[in-house]
């Protein structure tokens, strides 16, 4: 959803979502899905041809990858002309409005599209998302973490994660920054090598969910059947070969109140800390071990 000057005093009014994506985390990123675009129709739906890194990469490496087509959109992806242009889509890349992320692939499963999609990792918590993810429609990609983006001349300053570079360029950094696609990769059935092995003073039960806490991701028991719930962080580590994603604490997580007299809280899980005290867990994802 891109803004061209026509727009731009709307866009100020509406939610700051012009974020321009570096080449270089572009180029980084899809150099682990190449075989997928061969005489395949590629549409950036959210990208202005004229600025656009992903119109960039795409038309630089048109015969390398050998496309049948490459088409950018300049104007908002729910419009009756861009649904047209979609329709005739293979793949679908690009960095869509945070705000209307969960919109955005909404469309995208409805047109039953294939596609590589930049997002922010805290999406995967929402119920829309959250259960795609658990039916494996689609899955997070090579890259998770910190990434810079341009942003427009008229976004106000931030105390964090925003700076002026010495062009007069604005940036803003997102720490959760990550990919998300439908498109199968070769890291992505890495298995881990687990060496932990389970005892319950180690591993801890939720008190409103039954799973284990397992606080980092290397540290998953190889010896454990059950569910473990684990950072959401993990979610670009895990094979789908070796774990099964059982869902995520938002949906999951029973009500304190349902388990504990005169306790409180909910959306997340709880440890029993001792003496009537209870620690409430970020954000976890359920998962169990497929080889148990």
């Amino acid at each position: 959803m891109r803004c061209d000057s026509k727009n731009l005093n709307r866009a100020k009014k509406a939610k700051e979502d012009e974020f321009y994506t570096q080449l270089a985390d572009i180029e980084r990123e899809l150099k682990h899905y190449t075989r997928h675009f061969k005489n395949k129709v590629v549409y950036c739906n959210c990208d202005d041809p004229r600025v656009s890194n992903f119109f960039h990469f795409f038309s630089y490496n048109y015969e390398k990858l050998g496309l049948k087509k490459l088409i950018a959109g300049d104007g908002d992806f729910r419009s009756k002309e861009a649904i047209e242009v979609l329709k005739q889509a293979d793949i679908v890349v690009t960095n869509p409005p945070f705000s209307l992320f969960r919109e955005y692939v909404a469309q995208l499963m409805e047109y039953d599209k294939k596609f590589l999609i930049l997002g922010n990792l805290n999406q995967v918590t929402s119920p829309g998302i959250a259960r795609l993810i658990t039916e494996g429609k689609m899955w997070q990609g090579n890259y998770s973490g910190n990434m810079a983006f341009r942003v427009p001349p008229y976004y106000e300053p931030r105390d964090t994660n925003y700076w002026v570079d010495e062009d007069g360029q604005k940036w803003r950094s997102i720490g959760t920054g990550c990919w998300y696609t439908n498109l199968d990769f070769a890291k992505q059935y890495e298995e881990l090598i687990l060496s932990k092995i389970y005892h319950p003073e180690t591993y801890p039960t939720y008190v409103n969910y039954h799973a284990i806490e397992v606080a980092r991701y290397k540290d998953t028991p190889v010896d454990y059947p059950g569910p473990m719930g684990v950072p959401v962080t993990a979610l670009a580590k895990l094979s789908p070969d070796q774990f099964e994603i059982i869902g995520f604490s938002a949906s999951l997580a029973r009500p304190m109140a349902e388990v504990v007299k005169g306790a409180t809280g909910s959306g997340r899980f709880y440890l029993d800390r001792g003496n009537g005290k209870y620690k409430r867990m970020y954000d976890r994802m359920v998962i169990k071990n497929k080889r148990m």
